[in-house]
């Protein structure tokens, strides 16, 4: 137990460098708090006592902002930065080294006693407000972006932005936890990029063409005299 505690502590460390001493985590982090009494809510639930599960979690979501449904699976080194307003389901799963931020919800999409919430593979990391919603998977090292909602599966190693979720990066090796989340891309500017750029390209396109015409024009009034010819946008007669 003792050094399960010292490995939470340590993740605080190693993913918050704002965390300045063991005394400061261990009062003033309510993602490790909410992961402890998860432990505990957890250990009554898988024993078959449902409500004191139920119980402990309610007075550790009261205590944190967070909740975390006591039948949840999580794995180790699962560390939520901030924390407040974080959902976690019943049937959700949670690997090793996941990341999260406050406000993220992993829900279900179905009224159905089963399967109905995410399983999120190891060292993923998921920006805040993000919304997971369904019994879908999510790779290793995948990085959901803040706010996107994700109803679908997320390949390894992949990004996904945006309402709804969609992927905008493919899987790339990461061999750590990568916090830009101010570099991820954004597909509505790119978009809307390249429209720009093909406008620009259709522009100058029609530009030569009206250069085209005109030196015909003027081609054809030198070796022609007699015939009737209009340069511009009008067409050669």
């Amino acid at each position: 137990m003792f050094g399960r505690l010292r490995e939470d502590i340590q993740t605080v460390f190693a993913k918050d460098p704002a965390a300045r001493s063991t005394l400061e985590v261990l009062l003033c982090y309510p993602g490790l708090h909410a992961i402890w009494y998860h432990r505990l809510s957890n250990w009554f639930w898988r024993r078959g006592f449902k409500l004191t599960g139920r119980l402990i979690s309610h007075w550790g979501r009261g205590r944190t902002g967070i909740e975390i449904h006591p039948g949840a699976t999580i794995g180790r080194r699962f560390f939520i930065d901030h924390g407040m307003g974080v959902v976690i389901g019943e049937t959700a799963e949670i690997g090793d080294d996941v990341l999260m931020y406050h406000q993220v919800t992993l829900g279900g999409t179905s009224l159905e006693k089963k399967k109905r919430h995410p399983t999120i593979g190891n060292n993923v990391v998921i920006g805040a407000g993000a919304k997971l919603l369904g019994a879908f998977e999510v790779g290793e090292h995948a990085k959901i972006g803040a706010g996107s909602v994700v109803i679908k599966a997320v390949p390894p190693g992949a990004t996904v932005v945006g309402i709804p979720g969609r992927v905008v990066e493919e899987a790339k090796a990461r061999p750590e936890v990568d916090l830009e989340h101010a570099a991820l891309p954004d597909p509505v500017a790119e978009a809307i990029g390249n429209v720009l750029r093909s406008q620009e390209h259709l522009n100058e396109c029609f530009g030569q063409l009206q250069r085209n015409m005109a030196n015909m024009a003027e081609t054809v009034a030198k070796h022609h005299p007699d015939n009737k010819v209009v340069a511009g946008d009008d067409a050669v007669q």
